[in-house]
């Protein structure tokens, strides 16, 4: 048999990460939209919620962020929760580092640095070829486009809205947190036990006259958050079996 003389497919370019970023767009595009609604009945203007998207995109922390702004907490205080929430991104970026070829310098990577989120790694970290930076670019530009976009129309309807649709609809971003947990706790003792205690000590914080008076929202997260995940690395790690659930 003759070997065809087509040119191997190059993988690492602009034109394919727009394509492979269509499918987290138009995920981003549908919770974001609950995060404009969210954003707009906590009293912040649509164009806020977009540029708190567009600056940001990350679901978790600008949802932590916009209670600490509407409970008029302190900037050390929206510091902290940002730190605590978004370190994985940090372990991400570390991570997408190693595989990433020589046209990703130094001023490429603080440019790119700003795209990594939980599924712009993923498919970054599951390809089977180095990462360059024209790849990567376009792969993040449509998530970023979708997220932001989703949070304007999110916004704008929200404004509109009777404040009952409003309410229902933007519950819909704790869905996706909900549904992000609930499998890996199904399948996870570690994690069950670790969600189990960051629940009681939010409630704790939550309905407790002397905490709740004391304890702002947003610490109060950070400290259930750092407490049940201590708790969990210390005295219930995953084992193997459970990771390769």
């Amino acid at each position: 048999m003759s070997k065809s003389n087509k040119p191997a497919k190059d993988h690492n370019t602009f034109k394919q990460g727009i394509l492979d970023g269509i499918p987290i767009a138009l995920g981003y595009l549908s919770v974001s939209f609950s995060f404009g609604i969210l954003a707009v009945t906590s009293g912040l203007s649509a164009w806020q919620a977009v540029l708190i998207s567009f600056f940001n995109l990350t679901s978790a922390g600008q949802v932590a962020g916009l209670s600490i702004m509407t409970a008029s907490g302190g900037f050390i205080e929206m510091a902290v929760s940002q730190i605590v929430i978004n370190l994985r991104y940090s372990l991400m970026a570390i991570s997408l580092s190693q595989k990433t070829d020589e046209s990703v310098n130094i001023p490429a990577r603080f440019i790119l640095a700003h795209g990594i989120t939980d599924e712009i790694f993923g498919v970054s970290a599951g390809s089977d070829h180095p990462v360059g930076r024209r790849y990567q670019l376009g792969l993040m530009i449509l998530p970023i486009l979708g997220w932001t976009t989703g949070t304007l129309i999110g916004g704008i309807l929200g404004s509109v809205f009777p404040d009952f649709l409003a309410n229902a609809l933007a519950i819909g971003i704790y869905g996706m947190f909900i549904s992000i947990v609930v499998p890996r706790a199904k399948h996870s003792r570690s994690v069950l036990i670790c969600v189990l205690i960051a629940c009681a000590l939010s409630s704790l914080f939550y309905f407790e006259p002397h905490l709740a008076g004391t304890v702002s929202g947003g610490f109060a997260t950070i400290i259930s958050a750092v407490i049940a995940a201590g708790i969990g690395c210390a005295f219930f790690p995953s084992d193997a079996k459970e990771e390769a659930q």
